[in-house]
């Protein structure tokens, strides 16, 4: 598969979740505690991308969206813009950042119970090659890689 191919195939797939949100009635929010109820990590990600909960404001302020999950991983999405550089003219670390923290936070998620819930206790980010406004979108994929009582490594 060429690059360009991937790209085609990223944009395509993004293209299709967003609607499916939007056709689902979702929009960004905070879901109400009886949207969520007795259900698991997973489900309530699940009922993200069915647009049947909100999704974080978050993704809007950022340009990223969740593109899929299964348990123990999750898949953002994102293109950089101008507004997410930082003075000497790159994209700001923290959009990385913040792009990754959603990845490996979701992975976790999907594993949670119903009624349990998580918090990012360290995040650590290592640039290698910088993305531009112009350079396509980025995917971070989180995957866990141990889920105890009380941390989780992903």
């Amino acid at each position: 598969m060429t690059a360009q191919d991937t790209l085609s195939q990223w944009l395509e797939q993004s293209a299709r979740v967003r609607a499916r949100m939007l056709e689902g009635g979702g929009k960004p929010g905070i879901a109400h505690p009886d949207q969520t109820t007795g259900m698991t990590g997973l489900d309530i990600l699940q009922a993200m991308l069915a647009g049947e909960v909100p999704y974080s404001h978050i993704g809007e302020t950022m340009d990223f969206s969740l593109i899929e999950v299964a348990p123990g991983t999750a898949t953002f999405q994102g293109m950089p813009q101008l507004k997410h550089y930082n003075p000497l003219g790159t994209v700001h670390g923290g959009w990385y950042a913040t792009l990754l923290d959603s990845a490996v936070g979701c992975a976790v998620h999907t594993l949670m119970p119903a009624g349990r819930a998580y918090t990012t206790a360290e995040l650590s980010v290592n640039i290698v090659r910088s993305a531009s406004h112009k350079s396509g979108p980025l995917r971070a994929i989180g995957t866990v890689i141990h889920c105890g009582k009380q941390l989780a490594t992903a």
